[in-house]
């Protein structure tokens, strides 16, 4: 692989503006693509194989055109405390209010909350619908402006008036977690690389990655059904990864040349060593984001496949565009002092130090960051899934402010009732079986009402709404909907007729719960993948075992520090968490795939300089100390970067960016800096030889990989020969 990437990299930087001019034309087909593509679909939380989701089917076949796509809104009316909003003027204002909202050009209904039976018991508050004749996702901006002119025009006649729904969300201001991003990356890398251009070039191939990524995506989402969430996600991730990938390759570049090689022998040694350490770290990024189509949810399988896209574009930016900016301004990339000097050696600094520190103390640093990482992990033995809603939003918000009116007026299982579906095909008396099936769930405790019963053309089939007496995400209502579903039997006797649990509530109980049983599955396939993997890469058993361990180790603490800010509201308020609730129920699962990549990618660029300087006749420890002070400065600033970019997204008004940001950048601080950079030295400080001991057996099976360069030949002067091998065979344990 090393040999192959590095006859990549001199090519591209010999035809560096045929390499620029071939990227700028797919920049432009993709511009053009992403520019003429219509809006992106809602969000696919369609679960094959759920009680919910077979209920939604047969209420597609016994009741069509009920169930469709049209977005739907809710504008809620609340009077001063003390009236009524049945009053002479208040209910005027609001039939006022609702003859304006029929109007909207996009409006294809809105329901009368005096004739529609939605004003509450104690007249405290009522309720309008908005149906659209559009998608929810399909509902443009100067629609929701109409809706938000008309809600603050009913203000002035004294009502609290609030605006929710999904048809009417608008999302945070566009680009604001992408400029912050950006903005911390940029001053990491001008502080790590010392030079404009050599930070500049990073950030500027990762963009048009991204640029690329995300065009194409949204040329083809709707043939597709991507959503808005999955581009975002390409979007977070590709970022990331296309800052890091670049930054490995002129890393080591300047390192080269540092040692004295030219541009062209520095280029073709950077791609051929820190080149394929990314392309392992992209293939294995791309192998566990393609993975998550196995759990069998599409949302999830669209939002993998959209992140492996954009690792991939960024995967080979970083092969070819990178050495091709690089051959345009071969001397600028460098530093100032190696500019001026010809040469730079890695000072013996932090890096060194912190290196001598772990080989010395090496029982006592894997202890600590055992300890650290397990205690952070045990709030994940608590996690509850969920799918939070408009309760998750701030306060600011008017979704969050209209579903706490409703919650307060109608109950707080109001904003999440429970739709029943009763099949009495085989009824003696369809009519008297729903009654009887109603009465039952009626008096089933946790249910608050149920609504009156509407029968399909032919009478076989039956809808009602169970509204429950607690919130959507409490546990007390998942607790409800198993209930429900476990007394079947007992409910249904005697009526010779059967039904179904579904509704936006049920759903999310049903993808929580079987995100839930896949998680750990999930979790040890990732597991057992980076140990074969890393197998094949540094031909060793003991390597891969601590590498996956420490993978599980930092997924883990990043998991409970996610259930702490997230349900029990630890430091929530500094990350704009203002309501507790369940964790997303894909954040966890989409993390592992994530943070499963980005391990190897540390792993991968920091044990293949460890084992470059041993297969290079170093010993064990001075092999540890070398790689730490060649490669950490990098992997630091690697790490920083993509903290940063994920933490901007931590911004981000939608509860499920806000989570995966902050579960992101917790991850890659554990894993970059108390995994790789302590617990990882310090075992190979332990096991010293023995660290790459493979049987021979299994040494002749395995394919000879090289990712970490072993065949390239460092040049004294002039040309790299590529194939070149070392002279110092791998020592035996």
């Amino acid at each position: 692989m090393a040999t192959i990437l590095a006859r990549l990299g001199r090519l591209a930087f010999r035809r560096r503006t045929s390499t620029l001019l071939a990227w700028l034309a797919i920049l432009a087909a993709a511009v053009v693509a992403g520019l003429t593509a219509p809006p992106s679909p809602a969000d696919d939380f369609s679960m094959p194989g759920t009680e919910s989701q077979a209920s939604i089917e047969l209420l597609q076949q016994r009741f069509p055109g009920l169930i469709g796509e049209a977005g739907e809104g809710r504008v809620v009316f609340v009077a001063p405390e003390g009236e009524e909003v049945t009053s002479p003027r208040f209910k005027a204002a609001i039939e006022s209010a609702v003859g304006q909202l029929a109007a909207g050009k996009q409006v294809s209904e809105v329901a009368n909350p005096f004739t529609s039976h939605a004003v509450s018991d104690d007249g405290s508050a009522a309720y309008a619908t908005i149906s659209f004749d559009v998608p929810a996702a399909s509902v443009t901006a100067e629609s929701r402006t109409e809706v938000n002119s008309v809600v603050d025009s009913a203000r002035s006649s004294g009502l609290t008036v609030e605006a929710g729904g999904e048809a009417l969300e608008s999302g945070g201001p566009a680009g604001i977690a992408e400029l912050i991003a950006i903005s911390l990356a940029a001053v990491i890398l001008l502080i790590t690389l010392g030079s404009v251009v050599a930070a500049g070039l990073p950030l500027l191939t990762a963009i048009i990655g991204v640029a690329i990524s995300l065009l194409s995506l949204l040329g083809v989402s709707k043939a597709f059904g991507l959503s808005t969430t999955s581009t975002t996600l390409a979007l977070m991730l590709g970022l990331a990864v296309g800052i890091d990938y670049a930054l490995f390759v002129v890393a080591r570049y300047r390192e080269e040349r540092g040692r004295g090689a030219t541009a062209i022998d520095a280029v073709s040694l950077a791609v051929g060593t820190a080149g394929s350490a990314v392309a392992f770290a992209g293939l294995t990024v791309v192998i566990a984001l393609a993975g998550l189509t196995v759990i069998g949810m599409p949302m999830l399988t669209k939002m993998g496949l959209a992140a492996a896209a954009a690792v991939v574009i960024a995967v080979l930016v970083a092969l070819t565009l990178v050495p091709a900016l690089i051959g345009f301004a071969p001397d600028k990339v460098l530093s100032r002092s190696a500019r001026r000097t010809g040469a730079h050696v890695p000072a013996l600094g932090l890096a060194h130090r912190w290196a001598r520190f772990v080989l010395r103390r090496p029982i006592a640093v894997l202890a600590l960051g055992v300890i650290v990482l397990g205690a952070l992990a045990i709030p994940a033995l608590g996690l509850r899934l969920g799918m939070p809603g408009d309760e998750s939003k701030p306060t600011t918000a008017t979704q969050r402010r209209a579903y706490d009116e409703l919650a307060k007026a109608f109950g707080p299982g109001f904003n999440g009732p429970l739709m029943i579906v009763v099949d009495a095909q085989g009824a003696g008396d369809p009519k008297a079986a729903v009654t009887a099936i109603s009465n039952k769930i009626s008096s089933t405790p946790g249910v608050a009402s149920v609504s009156p019963p509407m029968l399909s053309e032919n009478g076989d089939t039956a809808l009602f709404e169970a509204i429950p007496s607690t919130s959507p995400t409490d546990a007390a209502t998942t607790n409800l909907v198993n209930t429900l579903r476990d007394t079947r039997p007992t409910i249904v006797q005697g009526t010779g007729a059967s039904f179904k649990v579904t509704g936006t509530t049920a759903i999310n109980i049903d993808l929580a719960g079987k995100l839930q049983r896949s998680l750990v599955p999930y979790l040890a396939t990732v597991v057992g993948l980076a140990v074969l993997l890393l197998l094949v890469v540094f031909r060793s058993i003991l390597i891969p075992i601590k590498a996956a361990l420490g993978f599980l180790l930092s997924v883990l603490a990043a998991l409970g520090s996610v259930v702490l800010v997230f349900q029990h509201g630890v430091l929530g308020g500094l990350l704009g968490v203002e309501q507790t609730g369940p964790i997303m129920s894909a954040v966890p699962i989409f993390m592992i795939g994530v943070v499963f990549g980005l391990a190897m990618d540390y792993e991968v660029f920091l044990v293949s300089r460890k084992r470059e300087a041993f297969v290079h006749g170093q010993t064990p420890h001075a092999a540890i100390e070398t790689g730490m002070r060649q490669s950490a400065r990098v992997v630091v600033a690697a790490a920083l970067v993509m903290m940063g970019v994920f933490a901007g997204f931590v911004t981000e008004q939608d509860a499920f960016i806000k989570m995966l940001g902050f579960a992101l950048a917790a991850a890659v601080l554990f894993d970059a800096f108390v995994v790789r950079l302590a617990i990882v030295p310090a075992v190979m400080a332990l096991l010293g030889h023995h660290a790459w001991w493979l049987p021979r057996r299994l040494d002749r099976i395995l394919p000879a990989v090289d990712v970490e360069g072993a065949g390239l030949a460092r040049p004294s002067h002039g040309r790299l020969e590529p194939g070149t091998k070392p002279n110092t065979p791998v020592p035996a344990p």
